[in-house]
């Protein structure tokens, strides 16, 4: 309850006092979550995608592994230096803004309560990252005929693309089956589209 003087008079206004917090901390959480999952999903297709096209023109497991460590690594850091340099400016914007709103206790008080941490969302991209790249990765390492390793491989992806597709439905709150085959079918053209390209390019003798 809020007591306004008006021209002598006094009015009350009722007040409503809400509780955002813990909704806000939710939201947060979710949109976490959701970009670990995207993340997870990029490391998974893309080295996959690299792990295809190299073993569309070379058998050799050792190849393969290699280009897929060398797509790990390289699609880590490329996660993590875009992410701490996409937050660092959101970091700078609000901070920017804050010091026009409001004094520097208050924006100390915030950087308390939950400002973006450059660091920490750099190297949860890298990891997420890394994670992903792993299950192809681990799928073709013990395997050394080519062929039972292409299938293998192709199996693992199509499972993690289905529980990263269903987990990114969960957390947006979408309808479950369209986003996992949506993540599943996307999946599966990357890998085609490189394993065919690939292996015309090296069917037309490129030297």
């Amino acid at each position: 309850m809020t007591t306004i003087p008006v021209n002598g008079m006094v009015h009350h206004q009722t007040t409503l006092e809400l509780e955002p917090k813990d909704l806000f901390d939710y939201s947060k959480r979710s949109q976490w979550l959701r970009a670990a999952v995207l993340g997870a999903n990029d490391g998974l297709v893309s080295t996959a995608s690299l792990m295809m096209g190299v073993g569309a023109v070379k058998q050799d497991i050792r190849a393969m592994i290699l280009t897929g460590f060398a797509g790990l690594v390289a699609g880590a850091c490329s996660m993590a230096i875009g992410e701490f340099v996409s937050v660092y400016s959101q970091l700078d914007i609000e901070v920017a803004q804050m010091k026009r709103d409001f004094n520097r206790r208050d924006i100390e008080v915030a950087e308390a309560d939950g400002l973006p941490n450059p660091w920490q969302a750099a190297a949860a991209s890298a990891l997420a990252f890394s994670l992903g790249a792993m299950v192809p990765l681990l799928a073709a390492s013990f395997i050394k005929p080519y062929k039972v390793r292409i299938l293998v491989m192709a199996g693992a992806v199509t499972v993690a693309l289905a529980v990263f597709g269903w987990l990114g439905a969960a957390l947006g709150r979408a309808p479950a089956v369209k986003s996992t085959i949506r993540v599943v079918v996307g999946g599966w053209m990357a890998m085609a589209i490189t394993y065919g390209l690939t292996r015309l390019i090296g069917a037309k003798g490129l030297h």
